[in-house]
Formats: structure tokens, sequence, C-alpha cells
């Protein structure tokens, strides 16, 4: 379930990036999260009614979803101008930052190996844009900025663990993205119009539900120390899908970077299932 959730997400961005070539990144992710949003609600409204969205801390899921909202337009636009699997590994960096911010924030220990796993993934961030060098722009800038709201995202998701259904904490950022994207972005709408960019569009929407929907049964039945490690298929899937469907391959140094970053994640994430020394 959570290889088939990372193949939806990969294919997701992908359908984003070749989209915000021909659309406003703001209006994408509003109509992919418009649809992403009905599509929950024909899925688990009927079976859970108001409890959808009850929630014991609607301060805090309003700002988790602004943070998820603006984190998902910087990302669509960053596609517009990096190459997808360098963007999806900036903001793989994420994890990382969660695990260095839990101890300001959440009163959890940093043990020594976050730091290094730090150390590693800003190395890796570095060498695939390079700032000083010929090929750097200041478009490098947004997956970073996106790995740290994404980060913040995360954060306040673990702090509603136990006090609101996992459910309705994955339903709140779509449908707070239905209403705060037009007033953040206004006048940036635009319907396609082409049936091929409908239907992609519809086909984003359907991903992101279905995407999110194994993601909760997976972790239903798995712990997340388990899962963790195999979220980072996903860069597999949009390094593959950004060679065939764009012909973009990273050059040697981006390469590397991106498999530090990697090595980084999938370090602490291994490290973390045993006790730190």
């Amino acid at each position: 379930m959570i290889l088939l959730a990372t193949c939806c997400f990969g294919c997701l961005d992908t359908i984003s990036k070749y989209l915000v070539a021909y659309y406003p990144a703001a209006s994408l992710v509003w109509l992919r999260y418009v649809l992403q949003t009905l599509v929950m609600m024909a899925i688990f409204l009927p079976r859970m009614g108001l409890r959808l969205v009850r929630t014991t801390a609607p301060g805090t899921q309003l700002f988790r979803g602004v943070m998820l909202v603006v984190s998902s337009v910087v990302f669509v636009v960053a596609l517009l101008h990096m190459q997808i699997a360098e963007v999806a590994s900036i903001v793989f960096l994420a994890p990382i930052i969660v695990a260095l911010a839990g101890g300001p924030l959440l009163g959890e220990r940093v043990a020594p190996r976050t730091w290094l796993a730090l150390a590693g993934g800003f190395t890796g961030v570095l060498l695939i844009i390079r700032p000083g060098g010929d090929a750097f722009t200041w478009w490098a800038v947004l997956p970073l900025t996106c790995a740290f709201m994404f980060a913040g995202y995360q954060i306040l998701t673990r702090k509603l663990a136990g006090h609101d259904d996992p459910i309705t904490t994955l339903f709140y950022p779509g449908l707070i993205a239905c209403f705060l994207v037009p007033v953040i972005f206004p006048g940036a709408f635009e319907v396609p119009t082409v049936p091929l960019h409908a239907a992609m569009l519809v086909t984003i929407g359907i991903l992101g539900a279905i995407g999110h929907f194994l993601l909760i049964r997976a972790h239903g039945l798995a712990p997340a120390t388990l899962l963790a490690p195999f979220g980072y298929s996903q860069l597999l899937v949009v390094g593959t899908l950004g060679w065939l469907v764009f012909g973009q391959i990273p050059n040697g140094l981006a390469l590397v970077g991106i498999i530090l970053i990697v090595v980084s994640g999938l370090g602490l994430i291994i490290a973390s299932r045993r006790p730190a020394h």
C-alpha cells in the first residue's frame, strides 16, 4: 500500500509539472484539492458523518492546512523551473528537519545522528543547487522553502496525533485549501479548456485522494518506522518519469546530492529504530 501511494504521488507530481507550463500553480493546486476533497467526502462522509470535521484543535488544523497549501503551491512553481527529481529530493529533507525540530517543539531528545543526517542532507542540497555556480538560480530556494513548510506541517500533524481522528486530520488540509487558495491567490484561476488537460487535472485529484487513502490504510496496518523508508521510493518514480516524460536526467553532482539526501534520510530512519547512546 505504501509503495502504491508513492506511485500515486510520483505520477501526480509529474502531471503537475506538465500542466504548470500552461496554467498558474495556484489554480492547479486549488483544483487538485477540490477534487481530492470531493473524493474523500464520497468515501468517508457516508460512514463518518459530522465526525469527519470534528476536531479538538481547530486553530492547529487551520494553521497546518495553510502550511500545506503554501508548500504545495511553492512545490508546483519549483517544478516549472527545475528538474522534477531535484525538486522532490530537496523536499525529502523535511523528515530530517522534523527530527531536528522535535527537540525544542515536541520535547524530544535530539540525538547526534540527527545532526549528522542534517549535515549530510544539506550537503546533498548544496550539490544539487550549487549556490555561486554558473548553473545556480534563485528558483532553487523554492524547494528548500517547501521542505521547511512541509516539515512544519508534519510537526503539527504529530501534535494532533491521539487527539483527532487520523482521517479528519487528513481531510482538513484539502477542505481548507478549497476556501483559502482563492483568498491568497485571487485572480490566478484558469479552468482548462483543452480536454486532455482537463482529464489530467481530474487524474491529479483522483491520484491525490487514492494516494492519501492508501497512506492511511498502510499506517493502520504497520508502524510508521517500518513504512518510512519505503516513502523514498517516490524519488525513484519521479526520477524515472522525469526521464521518460521530460527527458530530464540530473547531472553528476546533482545525482550525488540526491543520493546523499536519500542516504541521510534512510540512515536516520533506520538508526531511530535503535535506542540512541
